[in-house]
């Protein structure tokens, strides 16, 4: 049966996807439905249609699931910022090991997997230390203050979200009463006028300190000092900060910041490790699981004192430091100077003297150290932003053969990426573990160790070159030398030319990358092939199967 957008059909949800949503089939027609639970049984509204699948609204829930939980927040479905609060917590931590399981083993190739359990949250509310609420007028033309609703700009009123810390109500509640009081003006984004344009709150989990920070389009807050006192009064409150951000984006923080009372600065602890952290600083936000993910990393280290680290994609030296209380030496790189200074700053006040740190791109200076100064790493451990680690990062990690690579990863798919370049380049795949940072969100964080591959056996060989029996003749040494040089490297738009050239249609980097990986070769120059197999897509036909395995034969990849 053909469904068009509009149609209504009922659906048992045998599924998640990775973004949370469920998934059910009308005569085998897939449907991706948010806000839908695995064991529902639903009605639901199509929104997108294409040949095979759709994309439909939630409307009414026949038969609830097992795992059905009441929201703790209201606003849960129209904010979309917690997409499983309606799941139980337990089959919460259960998708995202499926989730993370997945990755590895459809995008990375990999089976039996060295997996621990999940490390989930005794309590998976109140955990973020850092909120940011946006600040503007309802239809009514009142003040509000929330978050903003899935994929808009527009508002969802919420001052008591139900995973940040309660002194966040307390801090709107003052600061949007000090607004009308004085007549301040939010911040609208269609005219640029107006002067508040977020809320900032950030609270040191270990240390009770609180920072209050109001995002500005201007370079004063009228009547701050009557606000100052208002603020005060919140136990806890160590800094008051206007942070200045004229420009027309989407960007909430400006470069510059005004203390305008108190410290420049909250501090908070990990494990035994101080860290000052200002309004601009990056920090986890979830100290409980961060201590738990970085006890992990310390723990798949195996530091015994001796070891050299190298801390790719340090920020402000948070694993840095942690790992600098049992290594010899740690060095960190961060392409933010900002978050360099800050490293320097923390190590100085916890007394940490065995570590450096690099200002730059992670795949610009660890080459640049390796080749030049020639530096050693029994360790390296990576943290890289979502879209995983570059490709010459990576070469340069089986260049120096560390003994063990340790990855920490916020994007499960890049990871299986990056692992299947380095597991086909010599290590070995030796411990997975998931760890729930953001309890009621589909995201999950997880830390991964390498192990360099041990030879089975080695042999002594004798060579000795020059004119004579059983001698290698020094004139063949460069003839055999070519035959070993790698071939030209044969990229993706050399295979869709061909395929287009000879037969005269296009293919798509996900479809090569498709074919590639069934055939077991790496993918890791496919651009778009993550993304590509995160989303539900077609599959390419026999005949642009067979064009791209010709095209493979014809550059010699297979």
């Amino acid at each position: 049966m053909e469904y068009r957008k509009n149609d209504i059909v009922t659906l048992e949800i045998v599924d998640c996807g990775t973004d949370g949503e469920g998934i059910g089939k009308a005569d085998g027609f897939t449907v991706f439905v948010k806000d839908a639970v695995i064991g529902d049984t639903v009605t639901a509204k199509i929104m997108k249609a294409n040949k095979n699948y759709g994309y439909g609204r939630l409307m009414e829930i026949l038969n609830a699931s097992p795992y059905r939980v009441e929201p703790v927040c209201p606003s849960a479905r129209q904010c979309g910022g917690c997409q499983l609060q309606a799941v139980s917590y337990e089959e919460q931590k259960v998708f995202k090991e499926k989730k993370l399981r997945g990755h590895l083993e459809r995008i990375g190739g990999f089976t039996n997997l060295p997996m621990e359990p999940l490390i989930g949250m005794d309590e998976p509310y109140h955990y973020r230390n850092k909120a940011q609420f946006p600040v503007g007028r309802n239809k009514e033309g009142k003040i509000v203050a929330g978050f903003y609703a899935g994929r808009t700009h527009a508002i969802i009123e919420n001052r008591d979200c139900a995973l940040g810390i309660p002194e966040n109500k307390d801090v709107l509640d003052r600061v949007i009463a000090h607004m009308e009081k004085y007549n301040i003006a939010p911040y609208d984004e269609v005219t640029g006028k107006g002067l508040v344009r977020h809320i900032f709150v950030r609270h040191g989990y270990f240390t009770g300190e609180l920072m209050v920070c109001l995002i500005i389009n201007g370079q004063d807050l009228p009547h701050q000092k009557e606000l100052i006192e208002k603020l005060c009064e919140i136990p806890g409150m160590t800094s008051i900060s206007l942070n200045i951000n004229k420009k027309r984006s989407n960007v909430i923080l400006g470069d510059k910041v005004k203390t305008i009372w108190g410290k420049e600065y909250i501090t908070d602890k990990i494990g035994d490790i101080s860290y000052e952290i200002s309004p601009l600083s990056f920090f986890q936000v979830n100290p409980q699981q961060t201590w738990k993910l970085y006890s992990k990393a310390l723990e798949y280290a195996d530091l015994h004192g001796e070891e050299t680290v190298w801390d790719l994609y340090c920020g402000i030296g948070t694993i840095s430091l942690f790992l600098a209380q049992k290594a010899k030496f740690v060095r960190g790189v961060e392409i933010v100077p900002a978050a360099i200074e800050d490293a320097k700053r923390n190590a100085q006040i916890n007394h940490i003297e065995n570590v450096e740190f690099f200002v730059g791109k992670a795949e610009e200076v660890l080459p640049r150290e390796y080749e030049k100064n020639g530096v050693y790493a029994d360790v390296i451990v990576v943290d890289p932003p979502r879209k995983g680690c570059d490709e010459m990062l990576l070469k340069t990690i089986l260049k120096m053969q560390p003994k063990r690579v340790v990855y920490v990863s916020c994007d499960s798919a890049t990871l299986a990426r990056d692992l299947r370049f380095l597991c086909d380049n010599g290590y070995e795949l030796k411990k997975v573990c998931g760890v729930d940072q953001f309890p009621q969100t589909v995201h999950v964080e997880s830390i991964v160790l390498l192990s360099h591959k041990s030879p089975d056996s080695h042999i002594d060989v004798k060579v000795e070159f020059g004119e004579g029996e059983e001698k290698v003749p020094l004139d063949k040494i460069a003839e055999r030398a070519k035959q070993y040089q790698p071939a030209p490297r044969v990229t993706y738009k050399m295979i869709q030319e061909y395929i287009e050239e000879k037969y005269g249609f296009k293919v798509h980097t996900a479809y090569i990358a498709e074919v590639k990986r069934n055939l077991g070769l790496p993918m890791y120059d496919a651009p778009n092939m993550v993304e590509e197999l995160k989303q539900p897509r077609r599959h390419p036909t026999a005949e642009k199967v067979e064009a791209i395995k010709d095209a493979l034969k014809h550059f010699g990849v297979i």
